[in-house]
């Protein structure tokens, strides 16, 4: 079975990034970028499976500029056996990207994909159900739990109020979320080993994929500072606050 892992760079979760002063997106000048944590995690699951006998071969394929060879590099030290990099400067909306992993997808005749939920930079959440609506594949999104049997792999997900256990027939697609796993660390020999390891690069005009964005972004702003609170001297204050600044007695 092959399996396919989305990676996605995007600038470290420890890291306070800022609008740029003309509003036209983030500044990410000398940011330290890394790969995305649920893409983490999609990596880590798709090298368990192959641990446990279920997988026999891990692709991992990211989309964006050539710098994204660093992410790919790390799956590869993680265990992923191969990578594939689309190659493409521009930033993708949602859509673009779905797109491109369908032609990958059916290019390699992959069983079972495995994303992240979402990326931490534009919280969209949106891939992993475009890609399955493109392929007509069965979803197990925001999967906190997946196990591989008989051909089918059967998924427990977080839902609101509780967990819903779905049990898909392959191929299909899984998106994963926090409680799935956790993430190991690469070990230096894998580490060296990864440098070997092929990525194959393409771009979507090679693949013959229309990625023009229909989504335009108008402007990024920082959220409004909160504002400072006040002491008060008895209860009466604060139910009179409560009551006439707040109004939410």
């Amino acid at each position: 079975m092959k399996v396919l892992v989305g990676i996605k760079r995007v600038v470290d979760a420890n890291v306070k990034v800022r609008p740029r002063a003309d509003g036209t997106g983030m500044d990410l000048s000398n940011a330290k970028m890394a790969m995305n944590p649920f893409c983490e995690i999609a990596v880590e699951e798709a090298v368990r499976l192959k641990e446990a006998g279920s997988v026999e071969e891990i692709v991992a394929v990211s989309v964006g500029p050539k710098v994204c060879q660093e992410q790919i590099r790390t799956a590869l030290a993680l265990g992923a056996d191969r990578g594939v990099l689309v190659e493409c400067d521009d930033p993708l909306e949602p859509l673009a990207v779905a797109k491109v992993l369908k032609k990958i997808v059916e290019k390699e005749e992959i069983d079972l994909i495995i994303l992240g939920k979402l990326s931490i930079d534009t919280d969209n959440n949106q891939v992993g159900q475009m890609l399955g609506a493109l392929l007509n594949f069965p979803q197990g999104t925001f999967a906190c739990n997946a196990e591989m049997a008989d051909g089918k792999v059967t998924v427990r997900r977080e839902i609101d109020g509780g967990e819903q256990t779905l049990s898909l027939t392959l191929p299909a697609i899984i998106t994963t979320d926090l409680r799935l796993n956790e993430p190991r660390y690469a070990s230096l020999p894998n580490i060296m080993k990864a440098k070997k390891k092929q990525i194959d690069i393409t771009s979507p005009d090679e693949m013959g994929v229309d990625v023009s964005s229909n989504l335009k972004t108008i402007s990024v702003a920082p959220p409004e500072e909160r504002a400072a609170g006040v002491k008060v001297e008895t209860v009466q204050d604060l139910v009179d606050k409560l009551r006439n600044e707040a109004k939410v007695l």
